[in-house]
């Protein structure tokens, strides 16, 4: 298939443009450190002709990927399982999830996808602003990874986001492809995960006929991420404080390094991943005549209820909601020794976070935060 070349910037690499991008991989210093900490007893010969052998992006994951996330689920949670039987493995799709994890979240439903007995994973969206490493952004595109562009002066802006739906529309309806995109632009650092319709209004600037036509033709299902744990909420809740200090505050590359590198090696229990029910009945039923803005209002707010009413929630959730309510309405959902348990994990996270003057009580309802949001939006979704 001949892929038109506004996208070569963009898209992941086609399999002819992998050998010159593993030749690019090896050489690199740093990514040869990384396999060296990855492979500490292999040899870089035996990972590169392993590598070599790779004659697709998918092949690569099946070789690298799938087996690193094994062995990281194994030593970082008590597993990871998902529940699609919404949806066939026989089709394709756009998965718009709640964004935890930079990393995680798309490599993981990737290996589920496999798991789940799809012939392929998905293309995964990724920000410009962690690719600033050149052997980092070869490797994202060798792992299906389509590039989004940010910070760009507006005109510009408007052309990139509309040559990145274009490309979305190409991917699913043209290669074959499965996608995933974070329902919002970063992390939702206190976990109330919400739509921003604008990625729905950049989504339907590719494709053909009404804006509910081009959303069906991206067939969206709305997937729902549920950490027990996140190994980086004493980050997020730094994050936190420095902003409230300081309102030019902006994190650094090297911060999106540490978050990325905590994320992954960092426990997190339980995993689980929901997928609801394709939304291409619901866009069907909305009136055609709406105006473009409460379309895409509508639209955000079901993916919304549809997340918020698939999370799998855990005791920790609602022993931190009960916390920061000062409340027990919710102690049929934990035992003592759950609340106890938890309490002390907050402790041993807030001792963890390096500031000058650390704002003990605005961090910790911080965190605690970040762990009741999901109970309070779950059962605000029943």
């Amino acid at each position: 298939m001949k892929i038109p070349s506004e996208y070569d910037s963009i898209r992941p690499y086609e399999p002819e443009e992998l050998p010159e991008a593993f030749e690019r991989l090896l050489a690199d210093k740093q990514f040869q450190s990384v396999l060296a900490y990855l492979y500490p007893n292999v040899p870089l010969e035996a990972v590169g002709a392993k590598m070599r052998q790779c004659k697709s992006s998918l092949e690569f994951q099946k070789a690298f990927c799938y087996g690193f996330l094994v062995d990281l689920l194994d030593k970082a949670s008590k597993g990871c399982d998902i529940d699609c039987h919404a949806i066939d493995n026989r089709r394709r799709y756009t998965f718009v999830s709640n964004h935890r994890d930079i990393v995680l979240d798309s490599a993981l439903l990737d290996k589920l996808l496999i798991d789940a007995g799809f012939d392929t994973t998905c293309e995964i969206a990724i920000g410009d602003n962690l690719l600033s490493l050149p052997w980092v952004r070869d490797l994202v595109r060798v792992n299906k990874s389509f590039i989004v562009e940010r910070s760009l002066p507006p005109r510009q802006m408007l052309l990139a986001s509309r040559r990145l739906a274009d490309y979305m529309h190409f991917a699913i309806g043209q290669k074959n492809e499965n996608l995933w995109i974070a329902q919002r632009e970063g992390r939702a650092k206190d976990s109330n995960d919400r739509t921003q319709p604008a990625i729905l209004k950049m989504m339907a600037m590719g494709g053909e006929g009404s804006v509910r036509d081009r959303l069906v033709d991206l067939h969206i299902v709305p997937l729902a991420i549920s950490y027990e744990y996140d190994p980086c909420d004493f980050l997020k809740a730094k994050e936190f404080q420095q902003k409230r200090d300081d309102a030019a505050f902006r994190k650094s590359a090297q911060d999106d390094v540490v978050s990325m590198r905590t994320g992954i090696v960092g426990y997190k229990g339980r995993i689980h991943y929901h997928c609801a029910p394709c939304v291409d009945d619901y866009l069907m039923s909305l009136d055609p005549a709406i105006g473009k803005g409460e379309f895409f209002d509508l639209v955000a707010a079901h993916i919304d209820t549809e997340i918020h009413r698939h999370y799998r929630l855990y005791p920790v959730n609602y022993v931190a909601l009960d916390m920061l309510e000062q409340t027990d309405a919710h102690n049929d959902q934990y035992t003592e020794a759950d609340k106890i348990s938890f309490a002390g994990y907050i402790e041993h996270q807030l001792a963890k976070i390096d500031l000058p003057h650390p704002d003990l009580p605005f961090l910790r309802e911080r965190m605690l935060t970040m762990y009741a949001m999901p109970a309070r939006n779950f059962i605000a979704a029943q």
